[in-house]
């Protein structure tokens, strides 16, 4: 007798189903992104949900690396995989994020595309990661890129533009506020080099800073006494922070560094762009230097940035410049930037405020139809329907079902406004 198969009607754990009525809000988010970024001359772009192991594990993603769902190598190439009792069962896997895609794409097209390149992508990204609110194992991921640019006219765009559009999509909820924190990497080293530590500890201090919010000073002075660094480091370290909240310019907070830790133009560059940044904005939008600013992915080079909102634990974007990263597919560096927006972190913000509404404005009209109506009767509402979509009226039309109470509450609940019956020989 054949096993009978229990099948699971609930999706894997950190991935969803999604209703209608959320898709309504996705989609309406996703047009405010692409039509945000064509006004800034963004191009979109599709990459493959699946790269190659060796670059999904090439050291550019931090603790993303660590996070790959992997695919097993197929037919025989598995079974002499095992048979020589190879490690490396894998040889593709998911992406977990779109910018090492990116460099892939970028470096495997380069003669057909412009320089610098403004591109555009949305797509689902894949991370092994522990569920929780705001992170999902399957998620849609929007990344800005600007490629090919040296000067910090890419920050200025890539910053100015995603703050725009964060801008338009939160007002929608009545949420104006948000912080851009904007700092660089090549500061964070010049003050661990500047305190004692060595190139080697950076990692591990970084990520103890970047706890900053959560923990405070004394916490992150905890953690690097535990680690086991010398104390007279630690307290010159954290003595730098005691007031960075008071400090308005970078060019102020980098005073202390002696010459030769870090070079003028860094911190010159930062307060620019935040100068430039600040006059494209909304005036609700704070944008400040935050010299505890850290972002985890190994390839930033040089600027970084992040966009949160008070009262939530987690970034809703960030980015920085990766100028390393497509050298490795080229064999010549080019010059990169970009900011990558935590689409589901604003979904999940936009459901607290507006409880699921789609925030679409279209007039939703429903014409429900008796049966057993004549043809004519039939003719005429699908004539209706015709005429309703030309004006972007949104119709369904539907056979009136025997619970015609629970069918019209259904089709409000789905934000149809106008609901018209008609019934044979009326």
């Amino acid at each position: 007798m054949s096993k009978i198969i229990s099948f699971i009607k609930s999706p894997v754990r950190g991935m969803r189903d999604y209703l209608p009525s959320e898709m309504l809000l996705r989609e309406s988010v996703i047009k405010m992104i692409r039509d945000t970024y064509a006004l800034y001359g963004f191009a979109e772009i599709e990459t493959p949900a699946i790269d190659h192991i060796e670059n999904l594990t090439g050291k550019q993603g931090g603790e993303n690396e660590t996070l790959v769902f992997r695919i097993l190598k197929r037919g025989q190439d598995l079974v002499k995989a095992i048979e020589n009792g190879s490690n490396e069962l894998s040889d593709i896997g998911l992406r977990y994020d779109l910018t090492v895609p990116l460099a892939r794409y970028y470096a495997n097209n380069l003669n057909q595309l412009t320089s610098p390149f403004k591109v555009l992508q949305i797509g689902s990204v894949w991370r092994a990661d522990r569920p929780q609110k705001g992170r999902f194992r399957q998620f849609t991921q929007c990344d800005i890129d600007i490629l090919g640019e040296s000067s910090i006219m890419a920050e200025i765009e890539l910053i100015a533009a995603t703050a725009d559009m964060l801008s338009k999509i939160f007002s929608r909820v009545n949420i104006h506020n948000f912080t851009v924190q904007i700092s660089d990497r090549n500061i964070l080293k010049a003050m661990a080099k500047y305190v004692g530590f060595t190139e080697a500890d950076y990692d591990d201090v970084f990520i103890i800073l970047d706890k900053f919010d959560k923990i405070g000073l004394s916490g992150i002075k905890e953690e690097l006494t535990k680690k086991g660094y010398d104390p007279a480091s630690i307290d010159k370290y954290v003595d730098i922070f005691q007031d960075s909240a008071n400090i308005l310019t970078c060019e102020e907070f980098c005073a202390f560094l002696p010459e030769g830790y870090l070079d003028k133009q860094i911190a010159e560059n930062l307060d620019t762009i935040i100068r430039c940044v600040r006059n494209m904005v909304n005036e609700d939008v704070n944008v400040i230097f935050d010299p505890t600013l850290v972002r985890g992915m190994s390839y930033y080079t040089g600027t970084i940035f992040e966009c949160i909102i008070n009262g939530y634990e987690f970034s809703i974007a960030g980015g920085g410049r990766y100028d390393k990263m497509i050298g490795k597919y080229t064999g010549t560096d080019i010059c990169a930037c970009g900011f990558s927006i935590g689409f589901e972190r604003i979904i999940t913000i936009l459901n607290d405020h507006v409880n699921n509404n789609p925030m679409e404005k279209n007039v939703k009209y429903a014409i429900l139809l008796e049966a057993g109506i004549t043809a004519e009767q039939m003719t005429a509402a699908f004539e209706k329907a015709r005429k309703l979509r030309q004006s972007n009226t949104i119709v369904t039309v539907q056979t009136i079902k025997k619970n015609v109470a629970y069918q019209i509450s259904r089709l409000e609940a789905d934000g149809y406004t106008k609901i018209e019956k008609v019934y044979k020989n009326a």
